[in-house]
């Protein structure tokens, strides 16, 4: 991998997990090796996007990301429904907005994975609410890191 000039990193790449009231959002480390879970963006309609877009911005300029990686809910027979279609939506925002390539990236189970390792890690019910979004985008940018370095 360059280092795109800049001394010592490699591309920083946004995940984010989009879903119809929140966002969650993780980045990789520096050495594009691990994903760390980051934060729930939430918002109280669906299509109220613009706070949660501002604060995407602010995440990207802060950790000069270059790529972002957004998971894309297929159905498990492979087919696009309603979801999907507004997480397109939705990547469409993101690249008018940052001018930055967005990936789509096939998350079918992250969330029932996510919620599995929290299961496992003994998190209470109701905690779990508050950070399975963000763990959630931590395996989807997780698979993606995967992907690219095989």
């Amino acid at each position: 991998m360059g280092d795109k000039g800049r001394k010592g990193s490699v591309m920083r790449i946004l995940g984010l997990d989009y879903g119809s009231k929140t966002v969650g959002v993780a980045v990789c480390d520096a050495l594009g090796l691990t994903a760390q879970p980051m934060e729930t963006i939430t918002r109280k309609e669906e299509n109220k996007l613009r706070k949660t877009l501002a604060r995407i911005e602010t995440l990207i300029a802060e950790y000069e990301i270059e790529i972002i990686v957004l998971g894309y809910p297929k159905n498990m027979d492979d087919s696009i429904g309603e979801r999907a279609k507004k997480t397109e939506e939705f990547r469409d925002m993101l690249i008018r907005r940052t001018g930055l390539p967005v990936v789509l990236w096939d998350e079918r189970l992250t969330t029932i994975e996510a919620n599995e390792i929290l299961i496992e890690s003994g998190v209470r019910r109701e905690d779990r609410k508050k950070v399975i979004d963000k763990i959630a985008a931590a395996l989807i940018l997780e698979s993606y890191l995967g992907s690219i370095k095989e």
